[in-house]
């Protein structure tokens, strides 16, 4: 079993910057691919970014294209979301996520291990 803790969440203005990370239990979980969804109140979760185990390939969400970037650090099974240019739009809890497999994968219905989430709070 895997387990997933975000951190790195708070209170940006618009035009701010922030950086997720998302610990891993396991080493098992660097040889997976790794992700970030988000859910904003009354909303579905939606996709925002993955990578491959080996970081060699990722895959990101349309309305985040350009402003945020994946990466992962294998010694320390770890995932980091670095956003820029954020807007209230990106106001959402951010969650991280495991997919025990290779492939970059945007749905969550393909993950199979999930964090408790991390507030972020984009004030205009």
């Amino acid at each position: 079993q895997v387990q997933l803790v975000e951190s790195g969440g708070g209170l940006v203005q618009a035009g701010g910057s922030l950086r997720l990370s998302c610990a891993a239990s396991e080493r098992t979980a660097s040889r997976y691919t790794m992700g970030w969804f988000r859910q904003a109140p009354g909303k579905e979760r939606d996709f925002v970014a993955a990578i491959t185990w080996n970081g060699a390939n990722t895959l990101y969400g349309d309305s985040v294209k350009g402003r945020f970037t994946i990466s992962r650090e294998y010694a320390k099974n770890t995932v980091y979301l670095q956003m820029n240019s954020l807007s209230p739009e990106d106001t959402a809890v951010y969650y991280c996520a495991v997919s025990a497999g290779m492939l970059l994968r945007s749905t969550t219905a393909r993950y199979d291990y999930w964090g408790p989430g991390t507030q972020v709070t984009v004030s205009s």
